[in-house]
């Protein structure tokens, strides 16, 4: 494990539904999805939290987007969105069960 994942694995925030409600939120898992995936554990990450990739990818675009203007930039940036909206809330009800 490198400097950074040690860091990020030592100072993780605890999960405040969990903690109070008993119930795991929506974000549950995407903190060790991304120590995962700064070791380069890239299955472990999807494991923990399929939507981190995504989210990351979405993230990324909107930056060169908001650079470069691309021109169907807008349109793909609103699927991205709602691709990974619907990637996080499956898997949100997936652990409910």
């Amino acid at each position: 494990m490198n400097k950074l994942a040690a860091w990020l694995n030592d100072h993780m925030f605890t999960c405040f539904w969990k903690k109070y409600l008993g119930i795991e939120c929506p974000g549950c898992g995407m903190q060790r999805s991304v120590v995962a995936l700064v070791n380069g554990d890239l299955k472990a990450s999807l494991q923990y939290y399929p939507a981190l990739l995504p989210m990351l990818i979405l993230f990324i675009l909107l930056l060169l987007h908001l650079k470069y203007k691309f021109r169907y930039g807008a349109r793909f940036l609103q699927i991205n969105f709602i691709f990974t909206v619907i990637l996080i809330l499956s898997n949100y009800f997936y652990k409910l069960l």
